[in-house]
C-alpha cells in the first residue's frame, strides 16, 4: 500500500467510528436499559483489532481510547493504555489463535468487557464506592448489554475492511 492508500484507509475507519461514538455519547445514554448504557467504543477495537491484527489494533486502541478520555468526563488516562493493549493483545490473538471472523470478534469483545468491567469494580471496590453486590449489579447488565450490540458495530467495520483494509476475509 502506498502512503496514501494507508492514509485512506485509516481516515475512513475514523468515519466508521463516528457513528459508533454518536450512538455511544449521545444516543444509548438518553434511553438505558435496566439503569445501564452499553460501552461501544471498546467493540470498536476489537472490532478493527480482530480485522487488521495487533499493530494496528494497537494504533487503533490508541486513538479510540484518546478520543474516550477526551470525550467523557472524569478520565484517569488509562483508557489510552487499556485500549491501546487490548487492541495489540485482541490483534495477536486473533492472528495466531483465533479467526479473523464474528465469532473471534465477540471472543475478543467478551474478554475486553470483561476485563474493563473487573478493574472499574476493583476500583470501585479499593476506594469503597459501593459494595461488591451493587457493583455487579450494574457491571454484569452493562457487559451482557455492550456485548448485544457487537454485531452491529462488526458489520459496520466488517463493511469498513472490506472496502479499504485487504481480503482476509471471504
Amino acid at each position: 500500500m502506498t502512503r496514501r492508500d494507508v492514509i485512506h484507509k485509516w481516515l475512513v475507519y475514523s468515519l466508521g467510528l463516528l457513528p459508533v461514538w454518536l450512538l455511544d455519547a449521545y444516543i444509548l445514554p438518553r434511553c438505558p436499559l435496566f439503569g445501564v448504557v452499553p460501552m461501544l467504543l471498546p467493540l470498536a477495537v476489537a472490532a478493527v483489532a480482530v480485522l487488521e491484527g495487533a499493530y494496528a489494533g494497537t494504533g487503533f486502541g490508541l486513538g479510540v481510547g484518546l478520543l474516550w478520555e477526551l470525550a467523557y468526563p472524569g478520565g484517569f488516562g488509562g483508557s489510552v493504555f487499556f485500549l491501546a493493549l487490548a487492541g495489540m493483545a485482541m490483534g495477536a490473538v486473533s492472528q495466531y489463535a483465533l479467526n479473523q471472523s464474528f465469532v473471534g470478534c465477540l471472543i475478543c469483545a467478551a474478554g475486553e468487557l470483561a476485563l474493563l468491567d473487573f478493574l472499574r469494580v476493583t476500583r470501585m471496590l479499593f476506594i469503597n464506592a459501593a459494595s461488591l453486590s451493587a457493583l455487579l449489579q450494574v457491571a454484569v447488565p452493562e457487559f451482557l448489554w455492550s456485548l448485544v450490540w457487537t454485531p452491529l458495530v462488526w458489520l459496520l467495520f466488517r463493511a469498513v475492511y472490506n472496502r479499504v483494509g485487504g481480503t482476509k476475509l471471504a
